[in-house]
């Protein structure tokens, strides 16, 4: 019987008191504390610089769910089917309520004491993909896309969508590349190389746990090199679909970043682009395209129309916004 890497706990320098099934993890109560134990499916190269950039966060009094070596000194175990599981502190706490300003203030001032302290000597491998690469590839994506469904006919809802709205976002599309290109991104992305400055890669709601005493950040697997403000916008953009693209609260969390961490002309400038291209109407299409096409999930088209219905807030909170830098 599959026992849910149960059996690696035998490894480890713990008493465990009880454990539960949670979200893709087992969770362990111990007279240690609380951990969590999940199958890992990385690299295990990766995994090491990964437990040496959280180690360097809780020497800075970050709290953070870093790995528990077993009895041999390793961050893997392996179970009696030899699939390789990972131990990592947990916390006791929720996760981050969208509906809370409080919250999500919170949050952003966590997400700017974390950038103070992500840091790491530059691994070429772990550097993220220039913007301006992962925007010419994007655009050449929709055209493709929107040349793919002119050729065969629109035949759904989803497709009759995209070929009446396309030629908008493809144009925001490319205002935001000649955005960049125009702006000190190069430079910006350079210092951060330098400087080996680290994104957590996946800062949202999920990852943010609110606790009595604090907050913790957990899920850094995908951390790598890159201009900083890539985790701010990924964390803002998804909070600000949720209100409708409200400017005073996007003011709001940008205050309570940059009083913790000061956000530069040039980190603002770079802010301006990625909020001026379509991400997130592009993540639609190419999710459409690599997929089956023969069936359209409803929840799909639903979200394609939002986008469409919410196209000229997005444009005017992009454009008032980050008009003029504040600071």
């Amino acid at each position: 019987m599959y026992d849910y890497g149960l059996s690696t706990l035998e490894q480890y320098e713990l008493t465990v008191v009880s454990t539960s099934r949670v979200r893709g993890a087992l969770l362990c109560r111990t007279e240690q504390g609380l951990f969590i134990l999940k199958e890992f499916r990385g690299s295990e190269k990766k995994l090491k610089h990964q437990q040496e950039l959280l180690l360097s966060l809780e020497a800075c009094g970050r709290k953070v769910d870093s790995f528990v070596p077993n009895r041999e000194g390793e961050l893997i175990s392996r179970d009696k089917d030899d699939i390789p599981y990972t131990l990592a502190r947990w916390y006791e706490g929720r996760e981050c309520d969208t509906k809370s300003r409080e919250d999500i203030f919170r949050s952003m001032k966590t997400l700017a004491g974390l950038h103070k302290n992500m840091k790491l000597p530059l691994i070429p491998e772990y550097m993220e993909k220039s913007l301006e690469e992962e925007y010419v590839r994007h655009n050449q994506e929709l055209r493709k896309i929107r040349k793919f469904i002119r050729r065969k006919g629109a035949s759904n809802t989803f497709e009759k969508d995209y070929l009446s709205s396309v030629e908008g976002f493809l144009q925001k599309g490319e205002k935001a590349l000649e955005m960049l290109r125009s702006s000190s991104y190069d430079r910006l992305r350079r210092e951060s190389v330098e400087e080996g400055k680290v994104c957590h890669g996946e800062y949202n709601q999920h990852n943010v746990l609110m606790l009595r005493d604090g907050i913790a950040v957990t899920n850094f697997s995908h951390w790598g090199f890159d201009v900083q403000m890539a985790d701010l916008y990924r964390f803002m953009r998804k909070i600000m679909e949720k209100y409708g693209w409200d400017i005073s609260l996007a003011r709001e969390m940008l205050l309570a970043y940059h009083r913790e961490k000061r956000i530069t002309p040039e980190e603002w400038e770079n802010l301006r682009v990625r909020f001026t291209y379509p991400e997130k109407y592009w993540k639609l299409a190419n999710y459409y395209y690599s997929h089956n096409k023969a069936w359209i999930s409803e929840k799909n088209v639903e979200k394609l129309r939002i986008l469409m219905k919410q196209k000229d807030q997005w444009e005017t909170f992009t454009e008032t916004c980050f008009e003029k830098y504040p600071y």
